[in-house]
């Protein structure tokens, strides 16, 4: 065995090193012959059809080769070769493997196209070639760049060829930058470059693209004034923008005039005559002509048969489309993807599913795989005639071989439809097929699972999907096109607010509040979950959000509220939740009234208990006059008596007569006897029904407490209403009053007691008024 020694060995890695960082240099015969292949000068189309034609019916046309690179201006000198292999990278820093043109399409996009900016490229390209022009055109990263860089390069003593110029212009076509482009073709013969067919090609399908027909014409129109050849391929090109526009007359014009010009037509000019008349539903032309492509010895090929079996499928007249596609297998023509993914759109688009999988179990027999637009036709047609097993095998074929359709919308569809028919495993499916498929997820998607688990009753699966929302943020994704509806979230937020998971439903309902969800059931919700979950500081921060954005509420989520408060023992927050329900529009019941009064009394807040009574009274709820007779006592009791007053003609004047004699009495055993006397004046001025003893006791602790006069006011005011009190009392007050040297007083209460002592000697034990105003 041989052994390479170390030095050698070391000696070998350094050129391999070097060698690798020689740049790669065009060989101009390559390019050549790239453009020829390009360009080529052949009349018959090619027979190859991308994938997608049958959803975009696109125009039949033949495949363009397109060069990476023009050829290099020449070859490079040994000496070049030589100086580059020498040149070593310095010892310690990596190569620098990105390509010259690279740097230069990066710096342009990084700076403004300025002066520096023109110096700097000069400074790393003292001169430039071919090969790098186009290549930056190329690799140009918008056509702003492009242009400005094609431009510039020429005020550099640069002079572009027909390959450069050409580039420019089908990028200024692609982003329908077609006045630049227009200039610059018009240019050409002054900068000594010749015009081609080509050039005004691109230039015609440039226009045709961006709508504007009439250009195209004028473009083809201008070829002849200008001496330039008018082959079957600038004809093709025409005919491709007038037939996609639906001009169908100018098209028919234009082909008579190709006749008498002598241009022959070719199997790909009635490919494209014929799909533009089937795009314009002119059937019967469209047949016509196939009829005369015949005649002329013209032999349909796979793609004249795919685009009648496509028209007549677009019309719905299957048995046409049956009849060809059946035509084009006796001819030995071998039907492609396209073919049998055309027949299968057309049978599902007239109901016949069964002949559309029919039709895709013979694609397999002969060896002929489906493609995403095959299964993306056929999946609906399941759906919509619910073949749901078949869906569900056709689906798993399609993630196995990892094909993912260019509409999405399939999986949503596909998803209700597992749903409803209750195959909630079998739509577990297709999401999970989806993320195999990597095809983003949306709310939607979510969304039907969601509700549809929730229907079922399995809440675990449908908060395992919740969770991947709230995770992944699905609901904020800004490319998504689907929400999720109101039937998805409302019955998980439910759920989850029902069984103690309120904070879980919050996060994920925030999340739909970003994307401008304002549901009165969700907001509700919250406030019932955090309410029962003990946690009203968290249901109020929900209460202030709805009252800012206008959300209505509901009574029973206030009660909730309310009570959790109450539960807590914040009596004071729950009577400020309970004026918020009654601003609301929501009338407390009488329980709830009770619950937040005796919790303020018991915790001394007479006065806010007495507010509360105060709303209770005047929103008509006339139970709980037990706890009423209460808080008036205590407002007496406390000296609030004016605040006390208030309360009783507030009840006075919605019929809730309060029990005069025990408030009365309760004072007076108190000693409280300003408020007493205060209180029966009051009834008194609007004869209120006030017994004789509740007097006697009034005027027996006014006596007791000294204040004679206030006894003789009152007794006064007693008399004058037709009363009569104990004459031992009266007796008792003349002589505090002779006493006290209120002598007048005293006589004219003498007076009046020998002057109604007859009058009321049958009125004992009974009341001063019969009946309150």
């Amino acid at each position: 065995m041989a052994f390479i020694s170390s030095s050698a060995f070391k000696q070998f890695s350094r050129k391999c090193n070097i060698i690798s960082r020689v740049s790669r240099i065009s060989n101009p015969s390559s390019f050549q012959s790239l453009l020829g292949f390009c360009s080529s000068s052949t009349t018959e189309p090619s027979t190859t059809e991308t994938l997608s034609s049958v959803d975009q019916n696109p125009i039949p046309d033949k495949e363009n080769a397109v060069p990476d690179s023009p050829a290099a201006g020449s070859e490079p000198t040994q000496a070049n070769g030589a100086e580059r292999i020498l040149r070593r990278t310095p010892r310690g820093k990596p190569p620098n493997s990105e390509k010259l043109e690279d740097i230069i399409c990066r710096m342009m996009a990084n700076r403004a196209w300025t002066t520096r900016l023109q110096n700097s490229i000069r400074s790393l390209v003292p001169q430039f070639d071919r090969s790098l022009v186009w290549n930056v055109l190329h690799s140009a990263r918008n056509s702003e760049h492009a242009l400005q860089f094609f431009r510039w390069v020429e005020k550099t003593g640069y002079r572009h060829d027909r390959s450069t110029h050409l580039k420019i212009i089908e990028i200024l076509g692609r982003v329908s930058k077609l006045n630049h482009a227009r200039c610059i073709l018009f240019d050409m013969p002054k900068k000594g470059v010749e015009w081609d067919e080509e050039l005004f090609i691109v230039l015609i399908d440039s226009y045709g693209k961006a709508g504007i027909v009439q250009e195209s014409v004028k473009i083809f129109q201008k070829m002849k004034e200008l001496g330039v050849e008018r082959s079957i391929k600038s004809y093709d090109a025409l005919f491709k923008v007038i037939m996609r526009r639906g001009r169908v007359l100018m098209a028919k014009r234009y082909f008579n005039a190709m006749l008498r010009d002598g241009v022959l037509p070719t199997r790909h000019t009635y490919n494209i005559m014929i799909w533009g008349f089937f795009l314009s539903l002119k059937v019967e032309t469209a047949k016509r002509f196939f009829e005369e492509m015949k005649e002329k010895q013209i032999s349909p090929d796979v793609v004249t048969y795919n685009t009648m079996i496509n028209g007549y499928c677009r019309v719905k007249q299957m048995e046409e489309a049956d009849k060809f596609f059946v035509e084009m297998k006796g001819k030995n023509l071998i039907p492609t993807v396209i073919s049998y993914t055309t027949m299968i759109k057309g049978y599902v688009s007239v109901g016949r599913v069964d002949d559309g999988l029919r039709l895709f179990d013979e694609m397999g027999s002969f060896g002929i795989k489906p493609n995403d637009v095959t299964y993306s036709t056929l999946l609906p047609g399941l759906c919509d005639a619910e073949k749901l097993p078949e869906a569900s095998k056709l689906l798993k074929e399609m993630v196995e071989r990892h094909l993912a359709p260019k509409d999405n919308s399939i999986f949503l569809r596909l998803m209700s439809c597992q749903c409803n028919s209750g195959n909630m495993d079998s739509a577990a499916d297709v999401l999970k097929g989806m993320i195999r498929l990597s095809i983003p997820t949306e709310a939607a998607h979510y969304g039907v699972l969601i509700e549809n688990f929730c229907k079922v009753g399995v809440y675990d699966r449908a908060i395992k999907l919740l969770d991947k929302v709230i995770e992944k943020e699905i609901l904020l994704n800004p490319r998504s096109s689907s929400e999720m509806e109101p039937s998805a979230y409302n019955p998980m937020i439910e759920y989850l607010c029902n069984h103690g998971q309120t904070e879980k439903a919050e996060a994920f309902f925030r999340q739909l509040m970003k994307t401008g969800v304002q549901d009165p059931a969700a907001f509700n919700n919250l406030l019932r979950g955090h309410s029962k979950e003990g946690t009203p500081e968290s249901a109020l921060e929900i209460l202030k959000i709805m009252g800012r954005r206008g959300v209505p509420s509901e009574a029973d989520a206030y009660k909730f509220l309310v009570e959790s408060f109450l539960k807590k023992g914040e009596p004071a927050d729950a009577k400020t939740a309970l004026d918020g329900m009654i601003e609301s529009g929501h009338i407390p019941d009488q329980e709830l009234f009770r619950s937040v009064m005796e919790s303020l009394f018991n915790d001394g807040r007479v006065q806010t208990a007495s507010r509360v009574m105060k709303s209770m009274i005047e929103k008509g709820v006339k139970e709980n006059m037990d706890l009423v007779a209460k808080i008036l006592e205590a407002l007496f009791m406390r000296g609030h008596v004016e605040e006390a007053l208030g309360r009783v003609e507030l009840l006075m004047d919605n019929d809730c007569i309060p029990d005069f004699d025990s408030l009365l009495a309760a004072l007076c055993d108190k000693e409280k006897t300003i408020a007493a006397l205060k209180l029966l004046d009051y009834g008194l001025e609007r004869d209120c029904n006030i017994g004789f003893s509740s007097c006697d006791k009034v005027l027996d602790a006014l006596l007791s407490a000294g204040k004679t006069l206030n006894a003789y006011s009152i007794l006064c005011k007693i008399m004058e209403k037709g009363g009569v009190t104990d004459r031992s009392s009266c007796e008792d007050l003349i002589r505090s009053l002779n006493a006290e040297g209120n002598t007048k007083q005293a006589d004219i209460l003498s007076r009046m007691l020998m002057g109604g002592e007859k009058a009321t000697a049958g009125k004992k034990g009974k009341k001063v008024a019969v009946k309150a105003r």
